[in-house]
């Protein structure tokens, strides 16, 4: 499977940055790939926080991993945290 990769940066409430990766198919839309950020955001108790094509930038494809690609079948998505998220 074929996905985009949107490379995020977020400022959370309590002032930290959080850098994390939105995957997606790669047919989906930027605008797709950033509800699927705000739902993240949200899961993760940091609704509210601005996403907007600003923070969220196409960064390229790729073939995605097994484990990848049963997640995005499963929900549309995979979020790949990196830093400041936890």
């Amino acid at each position: 499977m074929k996905v985009a990769v949107y490379d995020t940066y977020v400022v959370k409430k309590n002032g930290v940055t959080m850098h994390f990766d939105i995957i997606v198919p790669k047919e989906q839309s930027h605008e797709k790939a950033i509800q699927y950020g705000l739902e993240y955001l949200k899961r993760v108790g940091q609704e509210g926080q601005p996403l907007t094509t600003q923070e969220c930038r196409f960064c390229h494809t790729e073939n995605a991993s097994e484990n990848v690609k049963k997640v995005i079948e499963d929900s549309g998505y995979y979020i790949h945290e990196m830093e400041g998220c936890k």
